[in-house]
């Protein structure tokens, strides 16, 4: 059994992650808008592993006897100036998911429920990577500066990006 603290902290998370893929695919949607199909394809992708991340938690909550609950989600900005200012927006906010999951953490030892520990230490390495996915972009785009022919080869680049099969990930089977 999940106590009510830690199932408030879950349920919380689910809106965050939701949150995560609404600013994603607004960022898709920009790019798209752009004509940069890559960016915006490397955007729709990371949207669907937020989805995916979501129902971990949705999963998890109802594993545990607990009743997951869907908040209603903000608006997210619509435009950005430039790739590198998505990409640092990006970045930025999975620094702030990586932190909303090392509170997760604490609390879940806090509370003494191992088995949330345990789970919350896939996102913990997932966010790792997550920084890093972002971060890397970033660099590219710092390197190659205002080069139009840097920016259509980072978009074919971003554009080979698999989407993640969403479809597994609604009953639960997909990492």
């Amino acid at each position: 059994m999940i106590s009510e603290k830690m199932l408030k902290a879950l349920n919380d998370q689910i809106k965050e992650e939701l949150g995560s893929a609404y600013l994603y695919f607004a960022m898709a949607a920009d790019f798209e808008a752009k004509n940069l199909k890559g960016f915006s394809l490397w955007m729709k992708s990371q949207a669907g592993e937020e989805m995916v991340h979501a129902m971990k938690f949705y999963n998890f909550i109802n594993d545990r006897g607990g009743k997951a609950v869907l908040k209603s989600l903000d608006e997210p900005q619509s435009e950005w100036a430039s790739p590198m200012e998505a990409f640092k927006a990006a970045y930025k906010h999975e620094q702030f998911i990586t932190d909303c999951i090392n509170n997760l953490v604490a609390l879940a030892k806090e509370e003494k429920d191992t088995a949330t520990e345990v789970m919350l230490q896939w996102f913990v390495t997932e966010q790792v990577e997550e920084e890093a996915s972002a971060d890397e972009v970033v660099q590219k785009l710092e390197l190659m500066g205002d080069s139009k022919h840097g920016l259509y080869m980072l978009d074919k680049e971003l554009g080979a990006r698999q989407l993640p099969s969403l479809g597994l990930a609604v009953q639960g089977l997909a990492e």
